[in-house]
């Protein structure tokens, strides 16, 4: 049996007529006849009483048009879950981002692809640069938001946030009261970075930017979370370069201050393993892109 027996049969008990039957389906009639009679053959039951004058279903046509019906409902309802699939409109995503990414566009991002996308399950998990490196290749997150570039094998990767870096103060620091700061001048301040393990290429950065300025920081404390730094730099234990996005984070006691030299930009990356093909990533990785573009713009004077 095909579906377009299923099909011939159901626009025969709708129009109890095979001339009318057969012109809906733009065929003839005898090969719909034919059709009708193989179909009850193959049944081995008598799908319509039929005279000269008169189609009638018996009593087993009708629980077959029934249950035909419920055959083709069932069919679109696959194609529209398999399509919508496709599209990226249904499973499961699962995220992993770093703290001080929740200060820039990210949950506008999350919440606009929540609005797009409501049959989508995120997994949210708040993870350092590292920790989403090893979550990547052992397949518990799908995609990663970093703050750096990730050179490693099996992944990919894009920025789609660009972001240059401010100087966290305590308020009281002598500098504050400059509009801007030159990194010279930092070279016998304490600072409080993000550790190398954790994440290398913000590390480096921050360290190159001080060797251009003549001077290797002196690093008094290390923490892994930006908040965290901020709060150090806020109880007086140093001062921190970090990206500018921090300024949403609203903590007394510190100021933040541009820097006179040309800064190169740092920026939130998408990464992702190299071979995935999943339509719900490529979903979000364009509209991730897409909501910081927009977002972007928006803040520009």
């Amino acid at each position: 049996m095909e579906l377009r027996h299923l099909h011939y049969f159901i626009a025969v008990a709708e129009e109890l007529h095979f001339s009318r039957a057969a012109e809906r389906l733009h065929i003839s009639q005898p090969p719909l006849s034919q059709q009708i009679r193989a179909l009850e053959e193959e049944l081995g039951v008598k799908l319509f009483e039929r005279t000269k004058r008169h189609v009638q279903l018996t009593e087993a046509g009708n629980v077959f048009l029934e249950r035909s019906y419920r055959v083709f409902a069932q069919l679109e309802q696959a194609v529209e879950v398999t399509q919508r699939v496709g599209r990226g409109e249904v499973g499961q995503l699962a995220i992993g981002f770093v703290g001080s990414a929740m200060y820039t566009v990210l949950p506008e991002i999350f919440r606009v692809f929540r609005a797009q996308f409501p049959a989508v399950e995120l997994q949210l998990q708040e993870l350092t640069t590292a920790q989403q490196i090893q979550a990547l290749h052992d397949k518990q997150v799908d995609v990663g938001i970093v703050r750096s570039a990730i050179n490693e094998p099996g992944l990919s990767g894009s920025c789609f946030l660009p972001e240059t870096l401010v100087l966290a103060l305590p308020e009281t620091h002598p500098l504050s009261a400059q509009t801007q700061v030159s990194l010279s001048t930092l070279a016998d301040e304490a600072f409080i970075l993000f550790p190398a393990r954790m994440g290398p290429v913000f590390y480096e950065q921050i360290i190159n930017l001080c060797q251009q300025a003549g001077f290797r920081p002196k690093v008094a404390q290390e923490a892994v979370q930006m908040e965290t730094i901020v709060g150090l730099v806020a109880a007086g234990l140093g001062i921190a370069i970090v990206p500018a996005s921090m300024q949403n984070f609203h903590r007394s006691g510190v100021i933040y201050r541009p820097l006179e030299e040309q800064i190169p930009y740092t920026g939130l990356y998408l990464t992702w393993r190299q071979h995935d093909s999943s339509p719900v990533l490529s979903a979000f990785l364009n509209l991730a892109r897409k909501t910081a573009q927009r977002e972007s713009k928006r803040d520009d004077p």
